[in-house]
C-alpha cells in the first residue's frame, strides 16, 4: 500500500519503528498507533518506504 501523503509515510516509519523495538509503543498517538496494531510489519514498511516526491503534505478529502 502506498502513503497517500507525507504525513501518512511519517505516521508508518513511525508505527514500524514501535514494531521493531526501536521506541515505544506508548510514544505512538494518533494514526501511528492506528497502523501499529492494525498493520503488518512489511505493510508498514511498504508505506513508510514510499517516495514522497510530489505527495502533499497532508491528504485533502
Amino acid at each position: 500500500m502506498e502513503a497517500k501523503s507525507k504525513a501518512q509515510q511519517k505516521a508508518a516509519g513511525a508505527a514500524l519503528s514501535a514494531k521493531r523495538g526501536e521506541t515505544k509503543k506508548s510514544d505512538l498517538v494518533g494514526a501511528s498507533l492506528e497502523m501499529y496494531e492494525s498493520m503488518t510489519e512489511a505493510e508498514l514498511e511498504e508505506m513508510a518506504s514510499t517516495s514522497h516526491e510530489g505527495k502533499p503534505e497532508h491528504k485533502d478529502d
